[in-house]
């Protein structure tokens, strides 16, 4: 397993590249973001959207975070915010349209061995090509084989309260 200080220097440029080489869409609202994806992306979005807010437990807050659809756990339940930027919630979901694909970006895969296993097991189980994966991101290219059972499963994974502890120990710099 990756130690905290490699870890969260391996977080700190996902978030980068996330920033500066993902396809950026402004806007202000989730709402507002869906309607600039590509259409024939949008209801991968819109159920994307509905299987994490089913599935997501109480207490993380949908946003945009990072020019993407984010799932934070807001400063009210965290103050301290995120260690890069303190002003930022804490991240912990975003999905995001790219070039070639739609992202899934979960920081509980990347942070927790443990969880990344599971979903790198699972996932064959779920779909019918390989599985496309970086630190945190999750690529879905063939948007006809996106495992929204799986994907429901892993929103469980995490309490704001366990990612909370998690980030504390595996990522934020001491």
């Amino acid at each position: 397993m990756l130690k905290p200080d490699e870890i969260s220097s391996g977080f700190f440029y996902s978030l980068i590249f996330i920033l500066f080489y993902a396809m950026v869409i402004k806007a202000e609202s989730v709402t507002e973001y869906i309607s600039k994806v590509p259409e024939e992306r949008q209801p991968v979005f819109k159920k994307l959207r509905k299987v994490i807010k089913a599935n997501l437990p109480k207490g993380f807050k949908e946003c945009i975070n990072y020019n993407m659809i984010g799932y934070v756990v807001p400063h009210k339940l965290y103050p301290d915010g995120y260690h890069c930027d303190p002003k930022l919630p804490l991240p912990f979901i975003n999905i995001g349209n790219q070039k070639g694909y739609v992202a899934l970006y979960h920081s509980g895969v990347y942070a927790e061995k443990k969880v990344h296993d599971w979903f790198v097991k699972e996932y064959p189980k779920h779909a019918k090509y390989k599985l496309d994966m970086g630190k945190s991101c999750i690529r879905f290219k063939r948007l006809d084989d996106i495992p929204y059972e799986l994907i429901g499963e892993l929103m469980t994974k995490y309490t704001v309260d366990d990612w909370i502890k998690t980030y504390e120990k595996n990522i934020k710099k001491k």
